[in-house]
């Protein structure tokens, strides 16, 4: 689930496991393991122990301005997968196997191509003759 904060003067905050969200008398509460990411729109505070448990969690918390407009980020520092799959790409590219990945990955992608190209050729009559060139 993603977690929008987007009520002014909310408090958001850790609470055992759990974020806990209030505004005035209203309190609501969601377990960590349900939340993917955190959004937070207006005005809000923040604990730093609701942060910690969103990094340790590896739950992005995006900040927005009043158009909805990203304008900051937190995310937690360790090694992602990202990170590792950079390492294994950079890893494989001068093997044998790195060069039959990529040239499985241009094979399909031109296949992908004519097949698009096939289907204009039967919407687009009047381009049918130069449409059946490219291919």
């Amino acid at each position: 689930m993603q977690l929008v904060i987007n009520t002014y003067g909310s408090y958001f905050q850790k609470d055992g496991d759990c974020f806990k969200v209030k505004k005035d008398e209203q309190v609501f509460e969601v377990s960590v393991k349900k939340v993917s990411s955190i959004m937070i729109t207006t005005g809000a505070y923040i604990t730093t122990d609701a942060i910690k448990l969103a990094m340790n969690h590896n739950i992005d918390i995006l900040f927005l301005d009043e158009f909805g407009d990203p304008f900051g980020r937190v995310w937690h520092s360790k090694l992602g997968s990202t990170v590792l799959i950079r390492r294994r790409q950079i890893e494989i590219a001068e093997t044998e196997e790195g060069l039959k990945l990529a040239l499985s990955w241009i094979a399909r992608k031109l296949d992908n191509q004519i097949d698009l190209l096939m289907r204009l050729k039967k919407t687009r009559t009047q381009k049918s003759a130069e449409i059946t060139s490219y291919i």
